[in-house]
Order: C-alpha cells, then sequence, then structure tokens
C-alpha cells in the first residue's frame, strides 16, 4: 500500500467465529446493486447479503419464489464489485437447491465462483442438511436459514412467527444443530421467539444472526430497504426504520419537475458556454439573427 494509507481487511469467517466467542455483535444488511454495496460497506457492516428480497424490492414481484439464478447472479456480481470489507453472502433462490444435491452444488458454485460471493445462503432445516453438507465438502462456506423461511413460507401457514409452541419449537432446534452438523459457518434465526433464538445460540457453536429473533442472537440482519423506509409495501414488526429516503427522493423528483417546468433548472452554473466572438461567428455563419 501507498504511504499514508490503509489497508483494508476483509472480514473473515473465522473473523465471525471469533465475534461469537468474544461477545462481540455481528451487524449483516442486504444489498442488491453497486451502489448500495459501496454504501454499507463504507459504512462498516460486517456481512452483506445479496438477498432473494431483490424479486420484492428491487423487482416488484409479489415475493420472492420468482426470483431466478440469472437475476441473483447479476445483482451478486454488481455488489462484490463495490466491496472490500464486508463478507458478501450470495442467496440461494427458491428451486436452485430443492431437487438434488447435484443442482444445489452446480447453483451454489455459480454464485461463489462466477458471482464472486464469499459464501452461500439457502433456506431449510434439516430437510435440507444433505444439501448444505454437500456444498460444504464441495467447498463453499453456508449461511443457514431456519424459522420463518420465505420461499416456502406458503406451507409454514404465511408470513407468521415459527417455534411458538413446545412442538415446534424442538423442530426449530433441531433443524439449528442438523445445519450445526451440516457444517454452516453460521446461521439467520427469522421471525421466532426470542427465547428460543436465546436457547439456539447458546447451544451451537456457530454464529446467530436474527431477523425478529430478539436480542439475544450474536447479530441482526434487516433489509435495507426495510431500514431506510425505501419499501412501502408492508412493513414487517421487527424491523426499525432509520431514514425515510422515500419521501426524500420523492421530494426531490417533484422539485425537479418544478424546476424544469419554471425554467429553474438548468441554470447558468450548470450550463457550457462559447465565447462570444464564436457565438457571433457562427451565427452569421448559419444566418441565425
Amino acid at each position: 500500500m501507498g504511504s499514508g494509507s490503509e489497508e483494508i481487511k476483509k472480514l473473515m469467517i473465522s473473523d465471525l467465529g471469533k465475534m461469537k466467542k468474544e461477545g462481540k455483535k455481528i451487524t449483516m444488511i442486504t444489498a442488491y446493486s453497486y451502489p448500495q454495496g459501496l454504501i454499507v460497506d463504507e459504512a462498516g457492516i460486517d456481512i452483506i447479503l445479496v438477498g432473494d428480497s431483490l424479486g420484492m424490492v428491487e423487482l416488484g414481484y409479489r415475493d420472492t419464489v420468482p426470483v431466478t439464478m440469472d437475476e441473483m447472479l447479476q445483482h451478486t456480481k454488481a455488489v462484490m464489485r463495490a466491496v472490500k470489507h464486508a463478507h458478501v453472502v450470495g442467496d440461494m433462490p427458491f428451486m436452485s437447491y430443492n431437487i438434488s444435491v447435484e443442482q444445489a452444488i452446480t447453483n451454489a458454485g455459480i454464485l461463489y465462483k462466477d458471482g464472486g460471493a464469499d459464501s452461500v445462503k439457502l433456506e431449510g432445516g434439516q430437510e435440507m442438511a444433505d444439501k448444505v453438507g454437500a456444498i460444504v465438502k464441495a467447498g463453499i462456506p453456508v449461511f443457514g436459514h431456519i424459522g420463518l423461511t420465505p420461499q416456502t413460507a406458503g406451507i409454514l401457514g404465511g408470513f407468521k412467527v415459527q417455534g411458538k409452541s413446545l412442538e415446534r419449537a424442538k423442530k426449530v432446534f433441531d433443524d439449528a444443530l442438523a445445519l450445526e452438523d451440516a457444517g454452516v459457518f453460521a446461521l439467520i434465526l427469522e421471525a421466532i421467539p426470542q427465547q428460543l433464538a436465546g436457547i439456539i445460540t447458546e447451544k451451537i457453536s456457530v454464529p446467530t444472526v436474527g431477523i425478529g429473533g430478539g436480542l439475544y442472537c450474536d447479530g441482526q440482519v434487516l433489509v435495507l430497504h426495510d431500514m431506510v423506509g425505501l419499501f412501502k409495501r408492508f412493513t414487517p414488526k421487527f424491523v426499525k426504520i432509520y431514514a425515510d429516503t422515500y419521501t426524500t427522493q420523492l421530494n426531490a423528483v417533484k422539485e425537479f419537475i418544478g424546476d424544469v417546468r419554471e425554467s429553474r433548472f438548468p441554470g447558468t452554473e450548470h450550463s457550457f458556454n462559447m465565447k462570444k466572438e464564436v457565438v457571433y461567428e457562427l451565427k452569421k455563419q448559419l444566418g441565425v439573427d
């Protein structure tokens, strides 16, 4: 590195494990584009998830189910071009890993090798442990995701809190153990009671990151568009809104429209000029008054 500059250290999986052991909270947020990647990485976020939530907040789908591997690949590549520090997780979309172990490894490899992601994430517990294990054995780090799994929310009764009954809580706990055994390096706990999240966090060796999982997780993740008030269709209970950038951008566009219509923009400071003598000669030659 040149004189006066500081080397930017890439956050590694081992760093996340160390953070759990030391009780240092892990921060995680979504990003889907080059400018978003620049912003959240500069802010000092630990983990960036290129989530299939892009289907809803960027592409306008009703839910995450329609998202394709091609879409995930392009957005992952865009974010990777921006990031220097954060660990970037590429999300595996619905039906990119569900059919077979071979399919799961192939598509994980696309996000990891072609997309450049530092790891991949897939949803599901015990029923996906064989695929998680195979991907890990293929040399690709896997971030697990249990509790509410949006891709299969339909069979869970919709977007509802999971693990509230004794039976369901044991199922979520067993899912966590199965994924730990399969080799995940971290685990998202979505929309489960905070007491259950606390038990899982204490009992497993890998970091837990909550989204609607309460304060006892090793870290927290939110969708960027939710926390900056950019996604207006609905706001989950677990979201804290830190800014209203939707209104900020809306007002900026309205002001631009008014400035153009009232000839306030562009001004002299936004325009280029020729020398007066050049203008005079040009008009003379073109016969313009």
